[in-house]
């Protein structure tokens, strides 16, 4: 029996360009499963959108249909059949909260609903619901090195998140720096 250690894991890795940070978002894609959700932190510009973009290709979803939600706040996209889930198609939640004022505006944007949707739920601009996240979530922090460089903080807030952390750094192939 192995018995791992569950307390928070976090790594850190760096991203030489937008289309490696797209693939590192595809290679956490793979590991997906219904009911994780991924909060996003960075500035503008800091690849938020475009891990999103990547984790959506790797969930079986439509890469071309990604794009930042922040005038709808909630976009939804929607794979192919993956078993008896979601009426047999894999549904991928992707929340912009940059427009929001405060996190008292979040259930009114159908937050609730959207957490215990059985989607995978990406949530950029996660800072603004912080007290509204499940504990276990995956916090993914992109920060600006310069033009295309950005170094992604990754820590898993949970026995989930933490696996799915500690797989993502083994099958990613990401030279990761543990913490």
């Amino acid at each position: 029996m192995t018995v791992r250690n569950l307390h928070e894991r976090s790594l850190t890795w760096d991203s030489t360009s937008a289309e490696e940070t797209e693939r590192m978002g595809e290679s956490l894609g793979l590991l997906l499963q219904p009911g994780d959700v991924i909060a996003l932190f960075g500035e503008l510009g800091s690849g938020k959108t475009v891990l999103v973009r990547g984790m959506a290709g790797g969930y079986g979803c439509a890469k071309g249909d990604v794009h930042s939600p922040s005038f709808t706040l909630v976009n939804e996209y929607v794979g192919p059949s993956a078993g008896a889930v979601n009426g047999g198609q894999r549904r991928l939640a992707h929340v912009d909260l940059y427009r929001i004022r405060s996190e008292d505006e979040l259930p009114g944007i159908g937050w609730d609903e959207v957490l215990h949707s059985r989607h995978v739920v990406a949530v950029e601009w996660a800072e603004r619901a912080l007290r509204w996240m499940p504990g276990d979530h995956l916090r993914v922090t992109l920060e600006t090195l310069g033009q295309e460089r950005r170094r992604l903080h990754v820590q898993g807030m949970g026995p989930r998140s933490v696996e799915l952390t500690m797989r993502w750094a083994e099958t990613g192939g990401f030279p990761a720096e543990r913490t």
